[in-house]
């Protein structure tokens, strides 16, 4: 068995492309809790002057 035959490139990219879209997802998300955060940060303080 070969390394590099279609099957085995295949289920390697197909690997590696699951994982950086779920990098990708993450760092979405973080932005996403990151913007909230500030949003409610923001709120807090015009609510204390």
């Amino acid at each position: 068995m070969g390394r590099n035959n279609e099957r085995n490139i295949k289920k390697h990219n197909d690997k590696l492309h699951k994982a950086q879209d779920k990098a990708k997802q993450a760092v979405i998300a973080r932005k996403e809790k990151l913007k909230e955060i500030i949003k409610k940060f923001n709120e807090d303080k015009k609510q204390e002057e």
